[in-house]
């Protein structure tokens, strides 16, 4: 790709990973936009935008992790100093979309957060969203405006496709997972198995069956994030006492909240595969992790928006 391709491009981060905006805006060969994203003494969020943006489809990089509201404020606010400033459009580049997880009234009196915040997103002004492996792809439908769902799985696939494992399972860590453990399952050419769990109250899970055969294999559980680490660890165990060769985990999102990386070291996961949607910090990160990165997959996808090209070769 050579920057001068997008001449009429404008590439801007907020707080929440810089450093994967500055891995899109190598891989495009352009610079990042000059903008600072600051508080006011009182905690409120001040931007401001360095640069003309008059006529300019201007994408933004920023995932809304922890912390959640200061980065989801970060975006809105970065949004309408740019609508305001003429930006032709705006792109919200979300690798990670927070308030996933509330995507259904579960019980009564249920909050649908993930649809107030997709309300949230269209009224600042944004007229795009792309991001990576929604907690449920049908919150694509939550929004009123484009949005392109990449798939982080491809990249994870790949990774155990050229670690060439002998005798491989690909484990579900829930029925809400089947979908996506099939999609690995299939170019590794291997079978998959489901883990029969419930969860008892946010956060806590308790594994009650194991739908498969999983006796002297490789198992991968693959699920799209890792909060509390409750589940894939639990899972792990499960899966070593009943006979499990080596048990690997991968996933989209590397929240890691609570007591996640306690959890994970004292596993017996035996490798980490996680794709770096999220900054993770050094203390954070563990000698059995492994982080991909996403940069080249959003670089793509950004140039292809801005060229009207399709997008949906990326996913054969």
């Amino acid at each position: 790709m050579v920057g001068e391709a997008f001449s009429n491009m404008k590439l801007f981060t907020c707080n929440s990973h810089p450093e994967l905006a500055e891995e899109i805006a190598k891989d495009l060969g352009i610079s990042l936009g000059k903008a600072t994203v600051t508080k006011f003494s009182d905690g409120e969020i001040s931007v401001s935008i360095w640069e003309s943006v008059r006529g300019k489809d201007v994408f933004v990089v920023q995932s809304t992790n922890d912390p959640v509201n200061d980065n989801l404020m970060e975006l809105l606010i970065m949004t309408d100093a740019l609508k305001r400033a003429s930006a032709k459009s705006v792109t919200a580049v979300m690798p990670y979309y927070g308030y996933a997880r509330q995507d259904r009234k579960a019980k009564a009196r249920d909050p649908i957060t993930s649809k107030l915040v997709a309300n949230m997103i269209v009224a600042a002004g944004i007229d795009r969203v792309i991001t990576m492996d929604l907690h449920a792809p049908q919150e694509q439908g939550y929004f009123d405006i484009p949005v392109d769902h990449m798939l982080g799985q491809k990249i994870l696939t790949e990774y155990f496709q050229n670690k060439a494992l002998e005798d491989v399972v690909v484990v579900s860590p829930d029925h809400g997972s089947v979908t996506r453990a099939r999609n690995m399952a299939k170019p590794l050419n291997v079978p998959i198995a489901i883990i029969d769990k419930r969860r008892p109250e946010p956060n806590k899970s308790e594994i009650m069956n194991i739908i498969g055969d999983i006796k002297d294999k490789n198992c991968i559980i693959l699920d799209d994030m890792i909060d509390t680490a409750g589940t894939i660890c639990n899972a792990a165990k499960a899966l070593k006492d009943l006979g499990a060769k080596n048990v690997y985990a991968a996933a989209t999102h590397a929240v890691l909240s609570g007591p996640a990386i306690e959890r994970i070291e004292a596993s017996p996961i035996k490798e980490m595969v996680l794709l770096n949607t999220i900054k993770l910090p050094a203390e954070k990160q563990l000698d059995k992790m492994t982080i991909l990165s996403v940069g080249h997959i959003f670089a793509e996808t950004i140039s292809r928006i801005y060229k009207n090209e399709p997008v949906s070769v990326m996913f054969v």
